[in-house]
């Protein structure tokens, strides 16, 4: 099969493409540095001629609210158009767990009108709900910090490595469509607040990760179970202590 990766040069999208070569497949990075922009349109066409599947495992570059949703949902409709003119079989996009579930963050919000709008196409799809990555933990604790305290709601977190991410995505993509949700999540859950400080106290960041109930997580409040699958689902094979050890290498 031929698949196109929106999206292939980035963390998940390149690992995603050597998988897909790893498995006799034909992948196709597509970006903006591939001359591919899925906001405008250009290169679309190109890109997408002789393909079977269309991976998205595109991300907004701005988190503001208004951004986010304007990012998400011209860049589907772009895609879907674009698809539906080359005869896409598969379309499969990354998104995150709990989108499904009411709140009030501008990124959840977003990720929940991309969704619709697969969901509305028409075309055959799958949906792939990952918890969030051990390589953004850092991140998630600079968004965080005031001085030298970091601040994170105390609820229950299961992050996933990039590569067990990428691992589900591959699967997905060359497998039939199941047009709803594949989740995929991380081996182990603890507390969020608890694992970013694992996180900082192994790259010698003397931040002090602080607990409090009421914190947000970029813009969205959440509650003890808003960050975790619902159920039993599948888990990825990297543990937070195996990541840690390997990402100090």
């Amino acid at each position: 099969m031929k698949i196109v990766v929106i999206g292939g040069t980035g963390l998940i999208g390149s690992k995603v493409i050597a998988k897909v070569k790893a498995h006799g497949h034909d992948a196709v990075a597509a970006s903006p540095n591939t001359g591919v922009n899925t906001i405008t349109g250009e290169g679309l066409s190109e890109a997408l001629h002789g393909a079977h599947v269309v991976v998205d495992v595109t991300n907004s570059p701005s988190f503001e609210d208004q951004a986010v949703m304007d990012f998400f949902t011209t860049s589907t409709a772009h895609l879907i158009a674009a698809e539906k003119e080359a005869g896409i079989n598969h379309h499969v996009a990354l998104s995150i767990v709990g989108v499904e579930r009411p709140s009030d963050g501008g990124y959840f919000k977003a990720k929940a009108a991309q969704e619709k709008l697969i969901r509305d196409s028409g075309l055959p799809y799958s949906i792939v709900h990952a918890t969030q990555f051990f390589e953004f933990l850092g991140g998630i604790a600079d968004t965080a910090t005031d001085g030298d305290t970091v601040t994170l709601p105390p609820v229950s977190f299961q992050p996933v490595a990039a590569d067990d991410v990428a691992a589900a995505v591959e699967r997905t993509a060359v497998g039939a469509p199941v047009n709803g949700i594949v989740v995929i999540a991380g081996p182990e859950i603890g507390r969020f607040d608890e694992i970013v400080g694992r996180a900082l106290q192994s790259r010698n960041d003397h931040r002090r990760v602080v607990a409090d109930p009421a914190a947000p997580y970029f813009g969205a409040h959440v509650s003890e179970r808003s960050l975790i699958p619902e159920g039993d689902s599948p888990r990825g094979e990297i543990t937070l202590a195996a990541w840690l050890e390997a990402s100090a290498k």
